[in-house]
């Protein structure tokens, strides 16, 4: 009777999938939400001189039936550097939250209002204190009626040491939860709500991740200073349960969506390796290397990694050779590279479209790991995806247009918001129910 029952929900996803058009790489509690993207969101860090020199929220068009298709459509400056780097939607889609690196200060935007048009409208500038010493607010992820935020760093000694932090959707803390003493460094989570497991990495704190590249990489003791570790927990208990040993600061994580599909993937930036988190037959979870990113002895430093909704392809950023290589990880214990494309002289997002047919790029890592010269390219670059080619689109050079270092890219769609600016609702929903299809 179970398998007929996985058989069941297997044929229904598979059936499902031609019509789904999910943004994959994020929760599985965010809405649904299909079809063409209409703008893309992107984060920017201010630079001295350039423009009004702040970090700031972008609006980029990215529907083709509209007029404002590959144009910037609007920026909003949150005032000052805050080294802006990541963020996400509430669980409700109706406000984009980001955060910044060097001070921890929290800017929350109206999306749901015009999503042509976000505003900010609300500052959050109490993190640290909130919190009781957590620094640098890394990842943003929707849990029902809160914010899971994934921290870098700590007050005491801008160490590695950290923990997750939750807010309200409202903007109220709830509370903080440190990393284990065995593994306390920490950088990306994720959520597998079919199994009830989170999924954290590790990268360094703030004394490391502020200071410039080439100083930081000649400093043998700072060096010294990365996360090498993974941890598998009880998500609902918010409870470790098993740590993994991951060489080189693993990064990003991605979750398999098919429900069937018991496995994740991150990637080591400083031993560039591919990595797989597989559930075991007994529901433990092993961590395995599963494949190099390009040539590991020359470092090209793997960054952002995204995996497709039917999860046949994970697009792999790394920074230093400015290249995405495509493994078809079909068979995820055995990734075979199917394409090898350089982007630019760097860069490090990547983001594909709800239905995989789009997929976009970005240009910046860290104000002070950002290269220089004529190699300090800075651009928001879309192409089209057929499976096999990735063709340009569009670019935006966000230099030429004073708008900054371009980070972490979100989709907005303009039909997903009509009729849904109603009051938002006080309380959480149960934890235990996600959307149909789970973010990987």
């Amino acid at each position: 009777m179970e398998k007929r029952l996985v058989l069941l929900v297997s044929l229904l996803f598979c059936l499902a999938r031609p019509t789904l058009a999910d943004e994959p790489c994020q929760s599985p509690y965010l809405p649904k939400v299909t079809g063409q993207e209409d703008f893309v969101y992107v984060f920017t860090l201010g630079v001295e001189g350039m423009g009004d020199g702040s970090d700031k929220l972008v609006t980029v068009g990215a529907n083709p039936s509209r007029p404002d298709y590959g144009k910037v459509v609007s920026s909003v400056s949150v005032g000052g550097r805050h080294e802006v780097h990541h963020g996400g939607f509430t669980d409700d889609r109706r406000e984009l939250w980001m955060g910044g690196l060097d001070d921890s200060a929290i800017f929350v935007f109206d999306i749901a209002t015009d999503p042509a048009q976000p505003k900010l409208v609300k500052t959050i500038t109490t993190f640290t204190k909130d919190s009781g010493g957590v620094v640098g607010p890394h990842t943003f992820y929707a849990i029902p009626g809160r914010m899971l935020i994934s921290g870098l760093s700590n007050a005491q000694d801008n160490g590695g040491k950290t923990a997750l932090v939750e807010y309200s959707n409202q903007g109220k803390f709830v509370r903080t939860i440190w990393l284990p003493e065995a593994a306390p460094y920490g950088y990306d989570v994720r959520v597998s709500a079919n199994l009830n497991r989170m999924l954290t990495s590790s990268f360094a704190g703030r004394a490391n991740y502020m200071r410039k590249l080439p100083d930081l990489m000649g400093d043998a003791e700072a060096m010294k200073h990365f996360g090498n570790t993974m941890i598998v927990w009880d998500f609902h208990a918010r409870k470790p349960l098993q740590t993994f040993a991951v060489p080189g600061a693993p990064l990003e994580i991605r979750w398999a969506l098919a429900p069937q599909h018991y496995y994740a993937f991150s990637s080591s930036a400083l031993t560039s390796k591919l990595w797989g988190i597989f559930r075991k037959d007994d529901g433990t979870f092993e961590a395995l290397e599963i494949a190099p990113i390009g040539d590991p002895s020359k470092v090209p430093l793997p960054v952002d990694i995204s995996l497709s909704t039917d999860d046949h392809f994970l697009f792999v950023d790394s920074f230093m050779d400015g290249t995405v290589r495509v493994f078809d990880v079909s068979q995820p214990r055995a990734p075979v590279v199917v394409l090898e494309q350089k982007i630019g002289s760097q860069v490090n997002m990547v983001s594909q479209s709800w239905d995989g047919r789009r997929v976009y790029f970005t240009s910046s890592l860290l104000s002070n790991w950002d290269k220089t010269g004529a190699d300090d390219e800075q651009f928001l670059k879309a192409f089209k995806w057929d499976g096999k080619t990735l063709t340009p689109s569009f670019a935006i050079d966000f230099k030429a247009a004073k708008l900054g270092r371009p980070h972490q890219m979100n989709f907005g769609s303009i039909d997903f918001y009509r009729g849904r600016v109603a009051a938002r609702p006080s309380a959480a929903g149960p934890e235990d129910v996600p959307r149909a299809s789970e973010g990987g």
